[in-house]
């Protein structure tokens, strides 16, 4: 399957590439990591750019994270009943399902990251149970973005090498680069956090001190 979209590359370059990720947004096994990875490759070679690589695989991850909860919310729980009856997708759908029950908003972020293989299912899980469409795009947006910016600039910087770290992340040593987006991530989002209640702490104390 990746031999066949790499040589579709050169014909469809970043059309291809946002539509693999679209499309495996939707739960289709379609290997859009590996995609993105050697359109990095790509970029570095000269025949791509990168900053154009990450933006269409952002943005067609976005697209696909939103039609996902756009059909399960519309489908809803019955949508989640017929997917969990299909072999080799009811194991996924009750792990995701498990995670987002625990985690709300920040299993999103997760399944974008370390545990991405559960991506496209924490997107119906979202929809079809309700979550909020801003705490869910918010999560879904910068797992998109950290997903993209990560995949291609492995690519870019290690072209001569994409076939081993494409081995080692389908073997699982790959959780260890997924764990640290996910820890830096998870940083800037905590930082982010305390200066908006520094802000709204001052805001307030402003607003007292006027009313005295």
């Amino acid at each position: 399957m990746i031999d066949t979209l790499l040589a579709l590359v050169p014909f469809y370059g970043l059309f291809l590439i946002a539509g693999v990720v679209a499309v495996s947004c939707l739960a289709v096994p379609l290997p859009s990591s590996m995609l993105v990875m050697a359109s990095g490759g790509f970029a570095a070679a000269g025949d791509l750019v990168l900053w154009q690589v990450i933006v269409v695989a952002f943005v067609g991850f976005v697209l696909g994270d939103q039609t996902a909860f756009g059909i399960a919310r519309w489908g809803g729980p019955k949508l989640l009943d017929r997917l969990k009856g299909r072999s080799g997708t009811g194991a996924a759908i009750l792990r995701a399902e498990s995670l987002v029950e625990n985690w709300g908003a920040a299993a999103v972020l997760l399944s974008r990251t370390v545990i991405s293989p559960l991506g496209p299912w924490t997107s119906y899980i979202g929809g079809a149970a309700g979550l909020g469409w801003l705490p869910f795009t918010l999560a879904a947006i910068i797992g998109a973005a950290l997903w993209s910016s990560a995949y291609a600039s492995l690519g870019y910087i290690f072209a001569d090498q994409i076939a081993n770290i494409a081995s080692m992340i389908l073997n699982g040593a790959g959780f260890i680069l997924a764990a640290m987006v996910a820890f830096g991530s998870g940083w800037w989002l905590w930082r982010s956090w305390k200066a908006m209640r520094a802000e709204l702490r001052m805001a307030q104390a402003e607003k007292t001190g006027a009313g005295k």
